[in-house]
């Protein structure tokens, strides 16, 4: 099986200058944001907080803080990169052009994932500035934040395929994504609710993903890795699925 590299390539490169050419609003803008973040719950709050699990409370959320930014910027920037071809027409370009639905997602998708996990390196760094914490397994870290960029880039995708107007694009990011997000604890420990809240909580797909990054961090938490690896897994099958239906019927391509 052979690649269009050329093709692939050029998307990459051309999403990759998309970037630099928004810089403040693609990295600056949520690094500061997260930032505050980390100063507000970690340096002023942390301190009277007590510890969850053994960790220091300025240590236990930088990982749901992380996620919380590379979740919106992945679902953000991948959909933006296929919405604005076809809200320009250049969609047309893509369709006929000798480039596989694979190829394409490889030069988008992978465009934006790159994005995404440069960003969360970014604020892994920036959070190390204000909050002492270490990384128990950093190239499970490393992995799993990849692997949880690529599905919401996935989704992110799927989210530029279905709108039709750029306020859609800004609905499941506003509207679900950053609610669940925040709902699926990134500032406290699921273990410590109440049973039915639990139970209502875990119903929440986030908190898996939390949940996992945070044990490659401290090496506890409160769902087991391998069921946190297996959701993230899932959202990227069930994407891809959903991608691949939508290249081979033409629904949705044309704004």
């Amino acid at each position: 099986m052979t690649f269009n590299v050329p093709a692939i390539r050029a998307i990459y490169l051309f999403e990759l200058h998309r970037t630099w050419r928004t810089l403040f609003q693609s990295i600056a803008s949520p690094v500061i944001s997260t930032s505050l973040y980390v100063i507000v719950f970690g340096t002023a709050i942390g301190p009277q907080m007590a510890a969850i699990d053994g960790v220091p409370y300025a240590a236990f959320v930088v990982p749901g803080l992380i996620l919380l930014a590379v979740l919106t910027e992945s679902v953000s920037n991948a959909s933006f990169g296929i919405y604005l071809p076809r809200f320009t027409g250049t969609i047309y370009e893509l369709l006929s052009a000798p480039i596989s639905v694979g190829e394409v997602l490889l030069g988008y998708v992978g465009a934006a994932v790159t994005k995404s996990v440069l960003l969360g390196l970014i604020i892994l760094g920036t959070a190390r500035l204000f909050v002492t914490f270490s990384i128990a397994h950093p190239l499970a870290m490393l992995a799993f934040l990849v692997l949880v960029a690529l599905g919401f880039c996935l989704l992110g995708f799927l989210l530029g395929l279905w709108a039709d107007g750029f306020e859609r694009l800004q609905i499941v990011p506003a509207l679900v994504l950053t609610p669940l997000t925040f709902l699926g604890g990134t500032f406290y420990s699921v273990a410590a609710l109440p049973p039915v809240w639990r139970a209502v909580t875990m119903l929440n797909p986030i908190v898996y993903l939390i949940e996992g990054f945070r044990w490659t961090f401290f090496g506890t938490a409160s769902v087991h890795i391998g069921v946190s690896v297996f959701m993230a897994l899932a959202l990227i099958c069930a994407c891809l699925g959903a991608i691949v239906f939508i290249f081979r019927t033409g629904r949705r391509l044309r704004a």
